[in-house]
């Protein structure tokens, strides 16, 4: 358990630069050749928090038999009160002291789930320390956009890549 945890972005993108299609959907990802579950057991295993955007959380509550991380702390960002559930609480805080509280702990990786907008907000106040994105072989021309267009420079290094088959694995680090 490290004190001083990173803040992980882990997810997956079309070549394009694509989360989702327009309307939300992830078929085209579920139809790319895969190797295992591409790295996420792996990854999870590394994590005790997760941190998502409302969008994100309404997608996973719609789309999903049960809630899929029940095992781990999970907070939601939102701008509207609403009442904690047994899987998840919900803050509506000035993002950057409660990550930074969060990160000053005693724990294990802070995982960003999601979505384009609270990674945007992350991005821009330096809150993420490694951004592993996993590429699939899948060019959608247009979508939900991993990377929302603003005023900011991040610099970063590669720490590695993977392949599982059809996916790429790129590990980044930001330079600080």
């Amino acid at each position: 358990m490290d004190q001083n945890r990173n803040v992980v972005l882990f997810i997956a993108s079309s070549l394009d630069g694509y989360i989702a299609t327009k309307d939300e959907s992830l078929e085209w990802l579920f139809k790319v050749e895969g190797e295992g579950d591409n790295g996420f057991s792996e990854f999870y295993d590394t994590v005790d928090t997760v941190l998502m955007g409302k969008k994100t959380y309404d997608w996973i509550m719609r789309h999903m038999d049960e809630f899929p991380y029940k095992n781990k702390e999970c907070f939601v960002f939102t701008r509207s009160m609403i009442k904690d559930t047994e899987n998840a609480k919900f803050v509506s805080v000035e993002i950057t002291n409660f990550v930074n509280k969060l990160k000053s702990q005693h724990g294990k990786k802070i995982w960003i789930v999601g979505g384009g907008r609270l990674l945007n907000s992350f991005i821009q106040e330096n809150l993420v320390d490694e951004f592993i994105i996993t590429v699939a072989p899948t060019i959608l021309g247009e979508g939900i956009p991993l990377f929302i267009e603003g005023d900011y420079q991040l610099d970063l290094s590669l720490k590695g890549t993977r392949n599982f088959n059809q996916f790429v694995e790129l590990h980044y680090e930001r330079k600080h």
